[in-house]
């Protein structure tokens, strides 16, 4: 791949289950409904796999962690990031910066966002912000 910058863009929507903890933006959030999907339905890290996916066009997250691939049932949003990660490096894609935006009523994620954008930059090696509004 050249070393031309590239931007990706990603989005990711799930609905909300009645059991289970909620998992988002690389967090668990105790006392939050869970977001229902063939993962750990982490909007959030979806949507900047996504991204990063298809600014190094390597596809998506339907291609890479499909419900056509039974070993990713309930991966983790940190595995996923990891998983996603050694694909780019393996393709010669440095990233050098994320910025995801999570709308939604709940859960609050101005009480734990710099937690989230410490955890998701560790796993990425690169800087995360993350927004949020309802």
């Amino acid at each position: 791949m050249n070393s031309s910058l590239r931007v990706g863009n990603g989005v990711d929507a799930h609905r909300f289950g009645d059991e289970g903890i909620c998992a988002l933006a690389g967090l668990q959030w105790p006392g939050s409904k869970k977001l229902v999907g063939h993962s750990d339905g982490d909007v959030a890290v979806h949507a900047i796999c996504d991204a990063l996916l298809s600014s190094a066009n390597l596809g998506d997250v339907g291609k890479v962690f499909g419900i056509d691939r039974p070993e990713m049932k309930d991966a983790t949003g940190e595995s996923m990031l990891t998983h996603v990660r050694k694909l780019l490096d393996e393709n010669s894609v440095k990233i050098i910066n994320v910025t995801v935006a999570i709308v939604g009523n709940e859960p609050k994620i101005s009480v734990r966002r710099d937690e989230a954008e410490k955890v998701l930059s560790e796993l990425l090696g690169a800087p995360v912000s993350v927004a949020a509004t309802t």
